[in-house]
């Protein structure tokens, strides 16, 4: 009775929390944002490994990286950037147009945003140099939890959906062939479905060529 009555108490503390702080699981045990997310705050990263990704974005801990992320998004800046710096069971990193880690956008850095939400799979947080206030365009997406980064980098989101196609980012650092962003995304304006990139054109085989002087 005691084990019933401490999980009543459970749910109705639940239930008596707004529902902006509820955190509802989605099908198939996938996480969904609360009721209460708009889709200005979904961005949608469209990758080469085969779908979309779904990023629950967080402006009530992240307010800065998360306009910056919405700014560059809607300016294209992402459109065509790989995944430079993907280590297995740790996490997977883009953003940068240089594509080696060393770049970013033509935006101020930005300040740190050390927040409560932890580095779990899936979470999506910003990448920076050596100094906490340099968190500029580049971002990066836990494949396990790694708690140890937590107060150190800045969370800013949650995959919701789709990181099936985050966990099939070639690795490397950098790749061979790197995975690449194909589109991002706002959801608020209104995008196309995912449409799969088209495949690498057929590499043509050098003609051969006819037997030298003297040869049969």
């Amino acid at each position: 009775m005691r084990f019933v009555a401490l999980m009543l108490a459970f749910v109705a503390s639940l239930l008596a929390l707004p529902a902006s702080a509820q955190y509802v699981p989605g099908p198939a045990g996938r996480a969904a944002p609360p009721a209460t997310t708009d889709k200005e705050n979904l961005w949608l990263l469209d990758l080469s490994t085969g779908g979309r990704v779904t990023i629950w974005l967080r402006p009530d801990v992240a307010p800065k990286m998360v306009e910056r992320i919405k700014d560059l998004t809607r300016k294209k800046f992402y459109d065509g950037l790989v995944f430079h710096r993907v280590i297995d069971g740790f996490m997977a990193q883009g953003g940068d147009p240089k594509g080696d880690g060393t770049g970013g956008s033509d935006q101020p850095d930005l300040p740190k945003e050390f927040n409560y939400l932890p580095h779990v799979r899936g979470a999506v947080s910003a990448a920076r140099a050596q100094s906490e206030d340099s968190a500029n365009s580049q971002f990066f997406i836990m494949f396990v939890p790694r708690l140890g980064l937590d107060q150190k980098y800045s969370v800013f989101g949650r995959v919701i959906d789709g990181m099936e196609y985050v966990d099939a980012l070639p690795r490397g650092e950098p790749p061979a062939n790197p995975a690449r962003i194909i589109h991002a995304y706002i959801a608020a304006d209104n995008p196309p479905g995912y449409t799969p990139p088209p495949p690498p054109a057929p590499v043509e085989e050098p003609a051969a060529l006819p037997p030298g002087p003297g040869k049969k």
